[in-house]
């Protein structure tokens, strides 16, 4: 079985409307603006989704094209078993989540490393980072709103969505910290760790 990811899905998708080139797959990726839910950045990670999607029988070689001053370039089309592997992992992707491993959550997990005030300090910076983005994503689904259908722009409806909860979330933590509402110490954390026979956080250096 092929190793399912998002950029493989959003490779078989595309291949299921013509035939296309790798660059013509990022490219359209990013017209689209579905570059904010798949990474197309790395154009030799692309060519290796497609080399092992082409090796597993769910694409083929379907033709080559040369314009003017450019390299030749191999178009790939979708195969049957392509089709039906991409169906197969929108619904497993839409029914059953997978365990992630956010970086935001494992620093919230180890919140005692910093002083109240170095981490309110820090998650102010991604709470300005956060509202950009609501900003953007916001404008972004209203230039597209009733000229496109619905449909195309669900994910972006999620993204904003959760960018909403998580900067109403984070705004919140930080007026706790603030606050005074949410404080500790680590002196305090290690030795109720160490008289509950846990593990106690290692000491600075």
């Amino acid at each position: 079985m092929t190793q399912r990811s998002g950029l493989a899905l959003a490779v078989l998708s595309l291949l299921t409307e013509e035939p296309m080139h790798p660059y013509r797959v990022q490219q359209l990726v990013r017209e689209r603006g579905k570059d904010d839910v798949v990474n197309v950045g790395q154009r030799s990670q692309l060519y290796k989704t497609i080399d092992r999607l082409a090796r597993d029988g769910l694409i083929v070689e379907h033709t080559t094209e040369r314009e003017t001053a450019r390299p030749e370039r191999t178009l790939y089309a979708v195969t049957d078993a392509g089709r039906e592997t991409a169906e197969e992992w929108t619904r497993e992707m839409l029914a059953a989540p997978r365990p992630e491993f956010p970086e935001f959550v494992v620093g919230l997990a180890h919140l005692p490393q910093l002083t109240p005030a170095d981490a309110a300090a820090a998650v102010e910076i991604r709470l300005g980072t956060l509202r950009r983005r609501l900003a953007g994503a916001r404008a972004s689904h209203d230039a597209v709103a009733g000229l496109l259908p619905r449909v195309v722009l669900v994910e972006l409806e999620y993204t904003i969505a959760m960018l909403e909860a998580e900067t109403s979330w984070v705004a919140a933590l930080v007026d706790d910290v603030r606050s005074g509402r949410l404080t500790w110490n680590r002196e305090e954390l290690l030795r109720l760790a160490a008289a509950r026979g846990g593990t106690a956080p290692p000491d600075r250096p």
